[in-house]
């Protein structure tokens, strides 16, 4: 009996270490995809200026979001992009204007009106007034489609003593 006991112990403490060495080579793949941490720079001001900057800018990989709140690789190389000219002194304009050669007018978060963008700005207005004035012009066509009949003297008899069985059951 103390040997069935001794082996049942010895299987349970291969299973643990078994279980802990499974556990511990399934954490490895969450080891290797971890990145390192990005420095910050080393100047304060320069990194308020590069994420101000990056802001106003749109990340390539997500489209929806800006330089600064996006985590994707792209957008990590070109805030270190951002931070190296800014550094070489370089304003904001001319970096700007280095990326926005470099991508196209798609790279800005809010682009500018000028002609290539009139649609973009102005086409939900066009759209809206389209719509509003095809209502206008349904509801038109409708009104004119009702007519109006006078009653005859047999229907308006006959809804003057509807409308005082009405006032009779109201009061009561």
């Amino acid at each position: 009996m103390n040997l069935l006991v001794l082996t049942a112990a010895r299987d349970l403490l291969k299973m643990k270490s078994c279980f802990l060495l499974l556990v511990i080579l399934a954490s490895f793949p969450l080891f290797a995809i971890a990145k390192e941490a990005q420095p910050l720079a080393v100047d304060p001001a320069l990194e308020e200026r590069m994420m101000k900057l990056s802001k106003e800018l749109r990340c390539l990989v997500c489209q929806n979001e800006t330089l600064a709140d996006s985590r994707a690789d792209l957008a990590e190389d070109l805030r270190g992009q951002i931070r190296e000219q800014m550094k070489a002194g370089k304003t904001d304009k001319e970096i700007i204007e280095y990326l926005t050669a470099r991508y196209g007018k798609f790279i800005l978060y809010n682009p500018p009106v000028d002609p290539t963008t009139y649609l973009l700005w102005f086409g939900p207005f066009l759209l809206l007034l389209a719509g509003l004035f095809l209502l206008f012009r349904y509801v038109k066509q409708r009104r004119e489609l009702i007519v109006e009949v006078p009653l005859s003297a047999d229907e308006r008899l006959r809804a003057e003593g509807l409308l005082k069985a009405t006032e009779g059951k109201e009061t009561a």
